[in-house]
Parts: structure tokens; C-alpha cells; sequence
């Protein structure tokens, strides 16, 4: 399918061919017949884009400040791959648009195929992989141009929502690009008095003709008539649709409000506020996030719950609802308001009519898509003759850029990566055209199904490992699954009995077994016997709360990054843990826990202790290993120094494994070496890790006995005793 996409470290603009998107479960499919560029939103996204590297570190000195910290502790080589991988990406455009439902998720509600919908948060595209409530039914009076300015409609209804002002109430609007626009009209329809204000006539007169006083802003003589206009008293609420970096519509806003009245920033301004101003009339500044609530919420855009209608009566969906039946009712129109109809293969002529035309207000897109969606596989460049062992890859995150595709490379995959897919088509045709992999392929199944993959990379999210190495190992695949395995021991039987019934080799993503310094530490154990004391410290540091980490369909951090912590103990001392103690910090979800403390007993004696937390500081190195017994003291710091009994090691390579792991992989496969010592390991490892998990809530746990889910509710005598 065509997608507009844009460069993010250059710039350029392109329309490109990629994969159609997969539609997960809470997901709608729609084939788009318009989108809607929005002259303000859209070209601060790509004045961004095409800035220096220096006006993008002005403008996001967060960012610069964890490149810095990054750099401190991970090295400067490192973190300027990371940051180079970031950059050389095409980001998608585009946020509202309309079309028709081509396939709907399981857990959708009220959408089926065939519907005309209008569309949130996706992009220019022949088609949309939408959150369910995020596509909403279009009246049969509205037509898809009218439909395609439901997202942006929304935020401007939210930020009349903010302004809490009731019929025969009166609001300005500051600035009166398409937001504005939208602002006045809807206001209108609300019964409102209304007064549009904007520094060029022309957008003025266009909110005249909507019904509404339109002033061009002169200061001193624009604030007479707005008091004259309300009885001296000053309007109700000033709504800012402005886009600058100035403070001034902040400032001209508390010459025009009413004593206690409301300023709601729609727009993106300057806040250097003058508190005389805001203090003398007691005035409330408020703002106006995207389309309502819900947007930027997991639980309503990724997991499809919605909010309960007593408790928040406008929602992202019910404020799309909202505009569509004012629109269909005839109390809104915005037809006059779109001056440039382009289609999709034009888009690059769309935005330059956006930089060139300074009346160019609504442009849109047209689509002409066929009513079911391609699958067919989009070849990037001829594929090589006779490879050796060739390879898929199902995934196409920031890991598998920054880290896993080096390492395969590393290791000798570079010439056989045939094929790659992901939920995201482009995600998969960057990540193709930047490691030369010769096909990106729309769906798992698809992959699955070539003749010409003998193993398979899955580097998906979490909640879906163990599913699709089931589905690969079924396939006649061999098999290499990033940690965790599985998030209960449900699937871990169900990976196993897949495993047992099929002839593919299949490995753990378990990397740090693989790491020159535990291989040399190993070494130096073996020459003795007994127990071990091996103590882990591991300063994980904080991750942002919108991170899918937070997701609890992924399993949390314990189950995604503690199970390494266990498997590099578990290695070191040769067997698996017989008991697990764990406890956490209590803050938050037990299966969200992030600081915690856990104490593996093993048969022999030997005990090990992880400490995982996020609360250190950034400059202190990540991980640091202590093992004393048999006759031995090891210390591995960080993976970057080994010492042995207080002698450092030198001429050991740093490093995690991550390349000595798949070329042993490949090695194994080659030579049909047994994989099943280490994947045993590797599912000791994943017993212990949901163990953990469940210890956290309470719950005493027998590794070698655990639930099909581990879920502290249904614990009763199956390998727990509380």
C-alpha cells in the first residue's frame, strides 16, 4: 500500500510502498478514501523533522539529557549507533482521516466491515490499523470529506469541554487556523457567543461568515470592541489556537477575560506568564489535551476499555460522536474549509501547497484503494542464490534496529536474512532497506509459509512468544525466541509439547551465558567443587510510565528483564533453583513490580540474590556479579572487567553475548548439535522467573510446580502454599 511518510533525521518527503498493517485484536482495518492535512499541526512536524541536529536538541533537551547520561554509561560508540538507528527512520503522517471498515478485531465493539468510519491517530495511508475506539460510525448524511476532520474537530471540541461555558456564554478564539476554525463553528452550534481573532483578515472573514464577530487583533482598539461587545464585563473564556513560540496570545488573553474567567490553551504557545495578571482577576489557565480522554491511555487505545459513561461523559470517541452529529444535523459544515484536494500519490504536492499557499488551510487526500487489502510480499532486492541457512525475522522494534540485527550480523547472518514482517509495514521495510534483507512480507502466516526460511528471529512483543514459536516449531522451523519464553506456565507446556512433537532446534534469547567473561568465569569454577554464593546487583533505572513495560499483558519487568538476572545465576552455579523468596518495594500492581529483591535456593547449596532496581543513579554501571565458593571469588563488572580471585583478566572480550549467542546458534543447527541442555536451562529459568512473580504476591513457590497461570486468585494447591 502507498503511506506518506517523512525522514526524520533529513527531512525529505515520500510517498511509500509498503506492507499493509496487521490489525491486532482491539484493532479495526479500514481502507481509507480521505485524510486531512492540517496546515498547523503538519508543518510544525515537518519544520521539526528537516531542523539540524542542532534546532532538535534545542527543541528536546529531555532527549539530550538522556543521550548524555547514555553516553556516560553505556560509552560514546554505543550510544551514537543508538542514536544514528533513531534518526535514520521514516516517520508516518497524518492523524484523521475516514474510510471503510475492511476487517474488525475480535474485541471491537459495534464496528464491522463495510462501515463508513471516521479515524484517530492513524496516518496517511491506502490503510489504517485503528484502536477500535478510535474509529467511529459516519452518519449517512456526512460525507467522507466532512468525516475526515473527525480527530482534529475533537480537539477542538475538547478544548471547548475545558472551557465549561454554557449556552449564552461567551468565548474568543485566538487564532483561527483550521483548529480555530473548527472552535468557532462548533462553539456556534453550541449556542455560544463567539468572537474570532487572528492577525490576517482573510481567516477573520471566514469566521464572519460562520456566524461569528471576526476581529483582526490591533491591541488596545481590538480590546474595546471585545468589552463593548460584552457589556464591559470581557468574554467568559479565551480559547488559544495559536501556534508560537511567544507567550503573547497568554498575555493578550488576560486583557480580554472576564474577572475569573477561563484561558484553555488548544494551541502550542509560550507560557512565560505574568502573574499580576493572573492574580488580580483570579483567572484559570487551563489546557486541552488532543481529542478527550483516553488518547495516550494503554487501557483505552491498545486494550479497547472504555470509559464508563457516569464518569466521563466525553471521551475521545464521544467527542469524534459529537462532531459527526452536528455535522450530519446541518448545525456544522466544513466543506468550504478544505481549498486543496490532492490524490494520495500527489501527497508531496499536497505539503508543498502547505508551505507556498499561505491560504491553504485544509488540504486533503483522496484514496482510490481496492476494497480488500494486498498480501502480497514486497521485495526490497533480488534474493542471494544458495544461502547457507536462511532466516526470517518477525519483529521490527528498536531492539531488534539497535541491537539484535548488529549482533546477527556479527555472527554471520548478514548474507541470509531473506524476509522480515511486523504489526507495523514500515517498521519492517526500514528495518529491511537499512540490513539489505530481501523481503518484507505483510503477515506471520505469510513468513511462515516461505520454503525458503529455515529459522526464524521472533523479536516481538512479549505477550505473543511463546505463541509464535509454537506457530514456527509447527511450521518445520527452527526457532530462536527473544526472553521471556512464555508468561505462564500454560504456554511454557504448550512450547514444550511443540518443541517434543517437531524436529527444530529451538533457543532462548538468554544472551549474557554467552558472554566471554561468564564462559572464562565458568572456566575457573569448574576446577573446583561445592556450593556457590553469587550476589547480583543490577541498577535497571527508571523507564517512563508509557513505556509497554507497563503493560501487564507484557508481564512486567521481572518476567521480561529480571528472567536474565536468574539465568546468569542459574548458569554459573549448573542447576536450577529448587526454592524462590522474592519482595518488592509495594509500589504499584504486583505484576508491574520493578524494585525487587529475590533469593534463589538451589540443591546443592548453593544460594543466589538479585537485587533489581530502577532508583539508582544514572551514572552507576548497570550490572556488577560477585560468585565466591569452590575454592574461587569472581567479580564481573558490567561485562566490561572480569577479575578472578582479585586478579583482573585481561584480553577477555566485553560484551553481553549477544553475537557469540546467535553464532553458537548457528553453529548448533549447522552441526545438529543438542540444543536441549541449554533450553532446559532455559525453562528452569522461565519456571523460576513466573515463581518470582508469584512470591511477589504472597504466594511460597515450588519452581517445578506452578499454575497454568500464574494468578495469586486461583493459587490453590498446585505447587503454592501460602
Amino acid at each position: 500500500m502507498k503511506q506518506v511518510v517523512q525522514s526524520v533525521s533529513g527531512g525529505e518527503l515520500k510517498v511509500a510502498e509498503v506492507p499493509q498493517p496487521e490489525p491486532g485484536a482491539t484493532e479495526v482495518l479500514v481502507a481509507t478514501r480521505r485524510s486531512l492535512l492540517s496546515a498547523g499541526t503538519e508543518r510544525a512536524v515537518r519544520e521539526l523533522a528537516s531542523a539540524s541536529l542542532l534546532r532538535k536538541a534545542r527543541a528536546r533537551p529531555d532527549l539530550v539529557r538522556q543521550v548524555v547520561s547514555k553516553a556516560r554509561t553505556e560509552g560514546v560508540r554505543s550510544t551514537l549507533a543508538a542514536v544514528r538507528n533513531r534518526l535514520d527512520e521514516d516517520m508516518p503522517l497524518g492523524y484523521s482521516a475516514s474510510g471503510v471498515v475492511v476487517a474488525a478485531g475480535a474485541a471491537t465493539d459495534g464496528i464491522r466491515p463495510g462501515m463508513r468510519v471516521a479515524t484517530a491517530s492513524a496516518g496517511h495511508a491506502e490503510y489504517q490499523a485503528v484502536p477500535g475506539l478510535l474509529a467511529v460510525p459516519v452518519p449517512e448524511a456526512v460525507s467522507d470529506q466532512a468525516a475526515a476532520f473527525g480527530a482534529v474537530a475533537a480537539i477542538a471540541l475538547q478544548g471547548l469541554r475545558q472551557a465549561e461555558v454554557g449556552v449564552g456564554g461567551s468565548v474568543a478564539v485566538l487564532g483561527l487556523g483550521l483548529v480555530g476554525q473548527l472552535t468557532v463553528r462548533l462553539a456556534l452550534a453550541s449556542g455560544l457567543n463567539v468572537i474570532g481573532i487572528d492577525l490576517r483578515d482573510w481567516t477573520a472573514e471566514l469566521a464572519r461568515r460562520a456566524g461569528a464577530v471576526g476581529l483582526v487583533e490591533a491591541g488596545a482598539p481590538t480590546t474595546e470592541e471585545i468589552l463593548e461587545i460584552t457589556r464591559g464585563r470581557g468574554v467568559d473564556a479565551i480559547l488559544i489556537a495559536a501556534a508560537t513560540r511567544s507567550s503573547e496570545p497568554v498575555a493578550r488573553a488576560t486583557e480580554i477575560a472576564r474577572d475569573r474567567g477561563r484561558l484553555v490553551v488548544v494551541g502550542d504557545v509560550g507560557l512565560e506568564l505574568d502573574r499580576r495578571k493572573f492574580y488580580e482577576r483570579e483567572l484559570d489557565l487551563r489546557f486541552a489535551r488532543s481529542y478527550g480522554p483516553g488518547r495516550y491511555d494503554r487501557t483505552y487505545e491498545e486494550w479497547g476499555v472504555d470509559y464508563p459513561i457516569g464518569h466521563v461523559r466525553w471521551t475521545a470517541r464521544r467527542n469524534i460522536e459529537a462532531y459527526l452529529d452536528l455535522v450530519a444535523s446541518g448545525r456544522v459544515t466544513v466543506d468550504d474549509l478544505v481549498t486543496h484536494v490532492f490524490p494520495v500519490e500527489q501527497a508531496t504536492a499536497a505539503y508543498d501547497v502547505l508551505d507556498s499557499d499561505p491560504r491553504s488551510l485544509a488540504v486533503q487526500l483522496s484514496y482510490a484503494a481496492p476494497a480488500q487489502p494486498s498480501r502480497n510480499a514486497i521485495t526490497i532486492r533480488p534474493r542471494r542464490s544458495s544461502p547457507r541457512l536462511r532466516a526470517g525475522l518477525i519483529g521490527a522494534g528498536n531492539y531488534a534496529k539497535a541491537t539484535f540485527l548488529p549482533a546477527l550480523k556479527a555472527a554471520g547472518w548478514a548474507d541470509d536474512l531473506v524476509a522480515v514482517t511486523s504489526a507495523k509495514g514500515l517498521s519492517a521495510q526500514h528495518l529491511a532497506q537499512r540490513n539489505d534483507i530481501a523481503v518484507v512480507v505483510p503477515t506471520v502466516e505469510d513468513l511462515l509459509a516461505r520454503d525458503d526460511i529455515d529459522v526464524v528471529f521472533i523479536l516481538s512483543r512479549h505477550d505473543s512468544h511463546a505463541r509464535l514459536a509454537v506457530q514456527a516449531l509447527d511450521a518445520g522451523k527452527h526457532v530462536f525466541v527473544e526472553k521471556p519464553l512464555a508468561l505462564s506456565q500454560g504456554e511454557l507446556d504448550e512450547l514444550t509439547a511443540a518443541y517434543d512433537r517437531n524436529s527444530g532446534h529451538l533457543f532462548a534469547g538468554f544472551n549474557r551465558r554467552h558472554a566471554p567473561m561468564v564462559v572464562r568465569a565458568r572456566e575457573a569454577l569448574a576446577t573446583g567443587s561445592g556450593p556457590l554464593t553469587v550476589a547480583y546487583r543490577i541498577n535497571a533505572g527508571s523507564l517512563p510510565h508509557s513505556h509497554w513495560y507497563y503493560d501487564r499483558r507484557q508481564g512486567g519487568r521481572v518476567c521480561g528483564e529480571v528472567c536474565h538476572f536468574i539465568d546468569l545465576a542459574s548458569w554459573l552455579v549448573g542447576e536450577q533453583p529448587s526454592v524462590v523468596h522474592a519482595h518488592g518495594s509495594g509500589r504499584g500492581e504486583t505484576a508491574l513490580e520493578e524494585d525487587v529483591s529475590v533469593l534463589l535456593g538451589y540443591a546443592d547449596g548453593s544460594t543466589a540474590t538479585i537485587t533489581y532496581c530502577t532508583r539508582g543513579h544514572r551514572r552507576t554501571p548497570k550490572e556488577r556479579v560477585e560468585v565466591l565458593g569452590r575454592g574461587h571469588t569472581v567479580v564481573i563488572d558490567d561485562f566490561r572487567r572480569l577479575e578472578i580471585d582479585g586478579s583482573e583478566v585481561k584480553r577477555v572480550p566485553a560484551g553481553k553475548g549477544h553475537h557469540d549467542l546467535l553464532a553458537h546458534l548457528r553453529s548448533a543447527i549447522s552441526g545438529g548439535a543438542p540444543d536441549r541442555p541449554g533450553l532446559e536451562a532455559s525453562f528452569g529459568t522461565t519456571k523460576a522467573a513466573l515463581s518470582v512473580v508469584a512470591a511477589l504476591a504472597g504466594i511460597q513457590v515450588n519452581p517445578s510446580r506452578l499454575l497454568t497461570q500464574v494468578d495469586p486468585a486461583t493459587a490453590v494447591d498446585a505447587g503454592f502454599s501460602s
